[in-house]
């Protein structure tokens, strides 16, 4: 059978729609980081709550990803890809008018519900509409360089909005996109469920969602208390608990949440694993970066954010490039070559020294290492979603998005753990430069991976 090698006028309707609901998403991420000081001061947050604004979400998003995925196999992708849209709008407007850090981190948490939504459900739906081949890494490559993109520029984006007219506008922009969206989703995109609903997973989905959700709390404590806190290592050693006893429920489940015969194919392991990688060492490289920005060279929030952009347009190229890597050198390939550039460019930032002259070797090696990651994070969704019967779909991307969210959450507390132990009497940029290093170090790792 002839492999298809170009878009119908309909799949390129279904592309536009998926990803840039996938963008928004990924936007969605970073867009509060730049103003979270001037939401604490309106609405009255304490210093020590700030952080629970971004980990309300990510607690979410990471948690019940796997389960909404798995959902969205067995009772419609469509209607759940829907249903996660019109969340994200009237959470997204009920975080634009919060009167009170309540209000708005309830309408975080929904918002992080409705990333777990969308996200498998989207990418599923992404998967089943293009074949196995040309037209699906293209997708997916343009679907990684908008996510990453879109999380370097969410920094920006939130930024221009909190300067130029209020941090509500950073909620309430998603409002007429997912509005455009709900319009457009019962036209384009086809429903698929299987003909036979299985029962549900109980066991396996509280166990694996909570096993997540002490595993995403216990790295956002460490991140701001230390590996050593007793509050993080109880969570973490929660978290592996729970995961653990979702394995063997897994095993005697009649209808397994995820089964087991997936997680023992050879491409699903070594895919995910590549992915946890790329995803940890690019976005917590974002954080390292922002600290060499701000601290060091003493840079403000917006112009931190616009430097990054060097970065997005990277990860941009990257996606471009890579279905063309994948075709010509074949998945685990481009995975090492990927992480190769990628960690060849970060361990060239270790050079970086204290004057301001040193911008363009973190742009130029920010630009060539997105290249990479992007190049590497494509390798990984080709190879993770491949050799799957669409009935699992779901069930595969909802595997790669928890993969995705889990390496943004814990790259960055360890990262920032690295940095805090590395800097020894207040030496900054030391404490930078071993960070930089131990992050270029990981990313070559991913070359082995395979």
């Amino acid at each position: 059978m002839l492999l298809q090698t170009t878009m119908t006028g309909r799949q390129k309707l279904v592309l536009v729609l998926l990803l840039g609901a996938q963008f928004m998403l990924a936007v969605d991420f970073s867009i509060l980081n730049v103003a979270l000081p001037v939401i604490g001061e309106g609405l009255g947050f304490s210093l020590g709550g700030l952080q629970w604004i971004a980990t309300t979400f990510a607690l979410a998003a990471a948690g019940f990803t796997l389960l909404f995925g798995r959902i969205a196999d067995l009772f419609g992708r469509r209607r759940m890809f829907i249903a996660g849209m019109a969340l994200l709008g009237v959470s997204s407007l009920a975080g634009g008018l919060a009167v009170s850090p309540t209000m708005l981190l309830v309408a975080r948490v929904a918002q992080g519900l409705a990333t777990a939504i969308v996200t498998p459900a989207g990418l599923s739906l992404l998967t089943t509409s293009f074949r196995e081949g040309p037209l699906r890494a293209k997708a997916l490559g343009l679907n990684g360089a908008l996510m990453s993109a879109g999380f370097t520029s969410g920094a920006i984006l939130g930024g221009l909005l909190t300067e130029l007219l209020s941090w509500r506008w950073a909620f309430l922009i998603n409002v007429p996109v997912a509005l455009a969206v709900l319009v457009a989703a019962p036209v384009l995109l086809k429903e698929s469920r299987p003909d036979v609903r299985p029962r549900m997973d109980v066991l396996g989905a509280i166990t694996v969602t909570g096993g997540l959700l002490a595993l995403v709390y216990g790295l956002t404590h460490a991140g701001e208390y230390g590996f050593a806190d007793p509050v993080a290592l109880g969570s973490l050693a929660l978290g592996a608990l729970l995961l653990v006893g979702f394995w063997f429920a897994e095993k005697r489940a009649v209808s397994p949440l995820v089964p087991l015969s997936i997680l023992r194919r050879h491409n699903v392991r070594w895919g995910n694993l590549a992915g946890l990688i790329a995803f940890a060492t690019e976005t917590s490289l974002v954080f390292v970066m922002t600290l060499y920005l701000q601290k060091v060279l003493g840079y403000s929030a917006l112009t931190t954010g616009l430097a990054f952009g060097v970065l997005g347009i990277g990860t941009v190229v990257g996606g471009v490039v890579a279905p063309r890597v994948l075709a010509r050198v074949g998945n685990r390939r481009a995975l090492v070559y990927g992480f190769a550039v990628q960690g060849g460019a970060t361990a060239a930032l270790a050079l970086l020294g204290a004057s301001q002259g040193w911008i363009w070797l973190l742009l130029a090696a920010t630009f060539v290492g997105g290249v990479g990651n992007m190049v590497a994070i494509v390798g990984f969704m080709v190879t993770a979603t491949s050799g799957l019967p669409d009935s699992e779909q779901g069930l595969a991307t909802g595997l790669a998005t928890m993969t995705q969210q889990v390496g943004i959450t814990m790259g960055i507390p360890v990262m920032s753990a690295v940095v805090t132990a590395a800097m020894g009497s207040g030496n900054v940029l030391g404490g930078i430069t071993v960070a930089v290093l131990v992050n270029a170090a990981l990313a070559l790792a991913g070359t082995l991976t395979r």
